[in-house]
Formats: structure tokens, C-alpha cells, sequence
């Protein structure tokens, strides 16, 4: 009698066991859910609660299942909860899954028997992404949470500047980090009454940035010491280099530098047909806070105040030859490969060396 290995009998159990794939639809309240068999069968579809309690209750008592969810606002700690469970989750992109953001009969119920088809047929199809740990979304909520604070400082900036150039006056100064009650002195009586309470409004504001920037620091030293290492380029802050690494998280996630700049969505789309090869826009994909802020930070490498360096040079160089838009297409092409040199230098740990490529052009012609 011939003997059946060990392994060969944990491969047998394993393709024995049902092979269950579940697609989830998360709604701000409640979600639907397809259970599908190995077949494609529909076993069960669904409604509950977007809870974490709601999510143990129904996923908690199920074998080993395939989990696939869109990304959205709750996908971050529901993908995190259903690992802890024990499935197998893909987190699909949102916008390239197609089959259900272009369809016509859009319907929750119907979106979650779709996810799940796709992710039993084949799951690269939902174009998989990556959540950020748990850690690094608590503190990037820090950042996002600043963030809130300045949009909500520049619209009650913009309003009072609004109301008062419609009564013929103007507000004096135009830092917006210095606008206060005595800022509107030299307003009429009847204005100043009525722009007090949103010029207090802006210095509580203010002060509520400044105490965030403070924890943002702290929060950079104490924690993540390698933002040292991207503040080396003059124009990166410490609230640029603290987005992009909790944005990335890990750096080795990308196998050559140069793909960080399509991440982000600063890369130009391609569309070649036989002959045609227009010129593209950028994507626009990835985090759009992260991508603002490096484009913030490659106007400052190409403006008035930017330090001497290669990237300087390289940019103001397209800007020059690149016609009506050029200076905006320099800015983007800076960002980009300012987004490229931030992740050699988080890699790599090297001194970076403003005028690198400059210094081994002069070498040979010295000698």
C-alpha cells in the first residue's frame, strides 16, 4: 500500500475546504454584503450595520473567507478589523473598478454581488490597495486635522476681506497669520462691529495652527527621526516630510524611486494611437494633500527665495523653454522629482548634496 505523505494530506484538506468569497458595499450607516461559494453560487446577501460590533458579529462566526471592499472613508479600519478576523481582504480602488462606478444600475446590493465576482475570478481586476497601519492614520489625523483648521482660517479670511472692499475699505496687513481684531482700527465704526466676531474667530484659529505645528514637531522627533533626512533640501519642512512618510509608510513598498511620482498621481497619462500622441494631463492620483504640498514646496524651490541647487536649476531651465504654460509645467515636473529625491534620501540615509551633478560636471573640466 502506497504511503500518502504529509503534505500531501494538508493539500488535500485544503483544496477540500469550501472556498467562500464575500463582496462588501461600506455605507456611511449600513453595508450589504454577497457571500459567493467555490461555484459562484450565491449563498446569502445581506444588510448590516457599518460598526465595528455589526462587522464581529457577522464575520466573526464565518470560516476563512476573500473579503473584497472599495476604498472609502470606513475601508481603513474595516479592512483592519476583518485581518484581525482572520480573511483574506482586498481593498479595490475605487476609481478603477469600473464595472461598478460607471454602471447604470447602481445599487448597493448589486455592487457587493459584483466585488465579489471579481475578487473570485481574479483579484488583481480591483486593482488592490494597501491601507496605512493603524498608527500611521492616527497620526496623520494630526496633519488632516490641521489642515481642517487652515481652510476653516482662509475662508473666514477671504469673507472678511469680501465684506470689506464691498463698503469701499480695505483690511490692513495681508499675512493671514497676523490677522486680528486690531487689524480693523482704521475700518468705520459700524464695520469694525461688524467684523469682530470673524477677525476673532481667525486669531483663535491662528493659535490653534501654532499649537499644531508644535505637536507636528514633536510628534517628528520623537517618533519618526528620519524626516532629518528630508528636511536636508531647502523648501521640505517638517510638515512636508512627516506627510510623505506616514502617506508612503514604508518606503521599500516601491521597488525603483521613480514610481513614487506616479503614486501620487504627478505623472503625465499616455494615450498613443498609431500616430498621435497627444500631450496629457497628470493623474491626479494618490493622496491630493501630499501632492499639494509638494507642489508648495517645488514653488518655493523655483521662487525668489529658493536655495541654489540642481533641481533649482533643472526647473527654471524647463520653465524657460516650456512657452505659455511652462512655468506650470516646470512646478509639476519639480514636484515630481522632488517626490523622487525625498525617497532616495528616506532609502538611501545619504547626505544630500544640493549641487551633485554641477560639482561632476566641473571636476573633469578642472582637470
Amino acid at each position: 500500500m502506497k504511503k500518502v505523505s504529509t503534505a500531501a494530506v494538508k493539500a488535500t484538506k485544503n483544496f477540500s475546504q469550501p472556498k467562500l468569497t464575500i463582496g462588501l458595499d461600506l455605507g456611511d450607516r449600513s453595508s450589504w454584503y454577497c457571500l459567493l461559494d467555490e461555484v459562484g453560487e450565491v449563498l446569502q446577501e445581506q444588510k448590516l450595520g457599518t460598526t465595528p460590533k455589526a462587522m464581529r458579529e457577522v464575520f466573526g462566526s464565518m470560516p476563512r473567507c476573500r473579503i473584497a471592499l472599495e476604498t472609502g472613508t470606513h475601508s481603513p479600519w474595516v479592512s483592519r478589523l476583518l485581518s484581525e478576523l482572520g480573511h483574506e481582504v482586498i481593498v479595490a480602488h475605487a476609481r478603477n473598478v469600473r464595472l461598478i462606478g460607471e454602471s447604470r444600475k447602481k445599487d448597493d446590493r448589486l455592487d457587493a454581488r459584483t466585488l465579489a465576482r471579481l475578487a473570485r475570478i481574479d483579484p488583481q481586476l480591483l486593482c488592490p490597495v494597501k491601507h496605512r497601519s493603524a498608527k500611521a492614520q492616527a497620526d496623520l489625523t494630526v496633519i488632516r486635522a490641521r489642515a481642517g483648521l487652515v481652510r476653516a482660517r482662509t475662508a473666514l479670511v477671504n469673507t472678511a476681506r469680501g465684506l470689506a472692499k464691498s463698503s469701499g475699505e480695505r483690511l490692513r496687513g495681508c499675512n493671514v497669520r497676523n490677522i486680528n481684531p486690531e487689524k480693523a482700527e482704521g475700518l468705520s465704526p459700524e464695520l469694525q462691529a461688524a467684523l469682530q466676531p470673524l477677525l476673532a474667530g481667525i486669531e483663535s484659529l491662528s493659535e490653534r495652527i501654532r499649537e499644531c505645528n508644535e505637536g507636528i514637531e514633536k510628534l517628528a522627533q520623537e517618533s519618526y527621526p528620519q524626516v532629518a533626512l528630508l528636511k536636508q533640501i531647502k523648501g521640505v519642512g517638517t510638515l512636508i516630510g512627516l506627510t510623505y512618510m506616514l502617506t508612503l509608510e514604508d518606503a521599500h513598498r516601491f521597488r525603483k524611486s521613480r514610481d513614487v511620482g506616479c503614486y501620487l498621481g504627478l505623472q503625465p497619462g499616455r494615450r498613443n494611437s498609431g500616430q498621435s500622441e497627444p500631450q496629457m494631463h497628470i493623474s491626479k492620483e494618490g493622496d491630493p494633500y501630499l501632492r499639494t504640498l509638494l507642489v508648495q514646496g517645488a514653488h518655493h524651490i523655483l521662487g525668489p527665495f529658493g536655495a541654489d541647487s540642481d533641481l533649482r536649476r533643472w526647473g527654471l531651465k524647463l520653465a524657460e523653454r516650456g512657452g505659455k504654460n511652462g512655468k506650470k509645467r516646470a512646478v509639476i515636473a519639480t514636484a515630481r522629482k522632488l517626490a523622487v529625491l525625498l525617497h532616495r534620501l528616506w532609502v538611501s540615509g545619504e547626505v544630500y548634496e544640493p549641487l551633485r551633478n554641477s560639482h561632476r560636471i566641473a571636476l573633469p573640466a578642472a582637470a
